[in-house]
């Protein structure tokens, strides 16, 4: 892999500059006139404080940033997310709260007896609430979060923070993934881990449901009418399951109990040992995967039980029912090396030559058969359908084994028209991560013909591509995708490229100085469009429709 100088000497690990209030950025092309609306994203923008470092990228406090359309024009504004965490570092001009790549410890200066509150503090770790991982909606309010138990209320219009809410108030999760996904009623339905409560591991399905019309215009926490929909028992009482995020049908929402795990006893001892959280997660090459699939309705998992090899999965991509399967497509890979990756010497070090130790994603396709297998002999495949090689082979009665299709490699990030979300679908939008976790291009993939579209330039650094759909459109491809674009070329600013979504040219760019190099997710406006999942893992993004451009109109030039 070549790579110029200049992207060789990028820093990946400089801090950001806010601009709270909006401006506006120089446009080429042409903005199509019905994009109309902002576009939020949220990622790591603070990587020092005084002497004291961040080690890996996913750990650096929040940045939260907006683009807002109307009219052809473009707005931007970013603001730092205004955490517990946040005031902490700052007010200490030092980093003091622990984060999972990071363990923070006190100042040498200190006495005894802070030195032990703080040892007893990270025994039963309190978690940081520097939400920097996604932007959610529950209810009608936005909130930044990561994969912790903290999430921060935020203005989606100024990106001013608000209320800290913590989950463990409202059901016992110490864990929540950082990617809902929201039914075209507005419900939102997530995943947390519960540790050791009442002596069980477990992981808890739940839904907080839409704003209720006795609720409409009071500020009632949206967790307040949270509802348990399925507890999982974990298969390891001390080690569960990393989950970043779930699969979502009509019917059945998919969890896979993955051998990457977080270890309980090791973390509780991970500060007296001198060692960082994330130190504790191990994969286990030996043990298989297990898919769970729970009725909605019910909150029961189908008879049947299905298994699959040893994998990490961080993003589904979709999932549908057809002919009595559900099938699920994610990215996969073949161990846990990518999470190494993001630490801020190995980025440093892949900016200017390719890895060896880069772990390649694997776009795959499972499919799972819902309809009673009596009758079926042991050892056989009981996928019927006819445009996937996705396996289903009875090891005995009520069990699988699942072998999966590769519809392409070296695709991550994936993104769709969230209007087919739990839907058959065929289109996907992602970022090419072939030779590194940095990524270079965009893709548009069909999984119906395994045929890609690119988008990339030269010394530009795209981030996750955002499917928009047009008003009223005519395919499920009809709208743009949207991408924030590092640009290392002298002289030049980073860029949003807005590219057409059937074709993949690009039809416009707005010029915007000091981006970041985000990954991002989206969550869509429930009382305009369906909503969107939320993640990856890493920064993250909502995409407000018109009935917010009465809120909007003061935050115009």
């Amino acid at each position: 892999m070549t790579v110029s100088p200049i992207v060789a000497n990028m820093d990946l690990s400089k801090n950001a500059t806010e601009r709270p209030e909006p401006f506006k950025a120089e446009v080429k092309g042409t903005i199509p006139n019905w994009l109309q609306g902002t576009l939020l994203r949220n990622g790591p923008g603070i990587f020092s404080v005084g002497e004291s470092s961040y080690d890996h990228w996913f750990d650096g406090m929040s940045l939260m940033t907006s683009f807002s359309f109307k009219d052809g024009e473009m707005t931007h504004r970013s603001r730092f997310l205004r955490s517990d965490t946040y005031n902490s570092n700052m007010s200490a001009n030092r980093i003091v709260v622990s984060e999972m790549g990071t363990m923070a410890y006190p100042d040498p200066s200190k006495n005894f007896i802070v030195k032990a509150i703080t040892f007893l503090n990270h025994t039963v770790p309190d978690f940081t609430d520097n939400g920097s991982s996604n932007i959610i909606k529950y209810g009608d309010d936005y909130y930044a979060t990561s994969e912790t138990n903290y999430i921060r209320k935020i203005d989606p219009v100024t990106l001013e923070t608000h209320d800290k809410v913590d989950y463990m108030k409202y059901l016992p999760v110490n864990l929540a993934t950082p990617h809902p996904h929201y039914d075209k009623e507005g419900n939102a339905y997530n995943i947390g881990i519960s540790i050791a409560e009442k002596g069980k591991t477990k992981y808890i399905l739940f839904k907080v449901p839409a704003v209720s019309p006795k609720d409409k215009g009071k500020t009632v926490p949206a967790l307040k009418n949270v509802e348990t929909i399925s507890t999982v028992s974990c298969r390891s009482l001390f080690s569960p399951s990393y989950c970043h995020s779930i699969g979502f049908t009509d019917n059945y929402i998919i969890f896979v109990e993955q051998p990457f795990k977080l270890d309980i006893l090791k973390m509780a001892t991970a500060y007296m040992r001198g060692v960082n959280w994330a130190s504790c997660m191990k994969f286990y090459p030996d043990e298989n995967t297990l898919v769970h699939l729970i009725d909605k309705k019910t909150g029961k998992e189908v008879e049947m039980k299905f298994n699959t090899g040893p994998m990490v999965i961080y993003h589904h991509v979709n999932a549908f029912e057809d002919e009595d399967h559900v099938v699920f497509d994610v990215i996969a890979y073949n161990d846990s090396k990518l999470y190494d990756m993001f630490y801020l010497k190995n980025l440093k070090d892949d900016a200017s030559s390719q890895s060896s130790e880069y772990s390649k994603p694997s776009f795959r396709r499972f499919a799972l058969p819902v309809k009673s297998d009596k009758g079926v002999k042991v050892g056989q495949n009981l996928v019927k359908l006819n445009y996937t090689t996705a396996s289903a082979v009875k090891e005995k009665e009520g069990k699988y084994t699942c072998q999966s299709e590769v519809l392409c490699e070296d695709f991550e990030l994936p993104r769709i028209n969230y209007d087919f979300n739990g839907k058959k679908y065929k289109f996907v939008y992602g970022n090419i991560a072939d030779q590194s976790a940095l990524s270079k291009q965009v893709a548009k993939f069909d999984t119906e013909t395994k045929t890609m579209l690119y988008w990339n330039e030269e010394n530009c650094w795209p981030s996750e591509p955002i499917f928009v759909p047009r008003p009223n459109g005519e395919s499920e491809d009809d709208g743009v995708v949207l991408s924030s674009v590092i640009n290392t070329n002298p002289g030049q600013s980073g860029f949003l490229v807005i590219l057409d979504g059937k074709t993949f040219k690009e039809v416009a760019r707005a010029y915007v100085n000091d981006l970041l190099m985000l990954n991002c997710a989206r969550v869509w406006d429930r009382s305009a469009a369906p909503c969107a999942p939320g993640p990856p893992e890493i920064s993250w993004m909502a995409f407000l429709r018109p009935d917010r451009r009465e809120a909007m109109k003061s935050s115009w030039n």
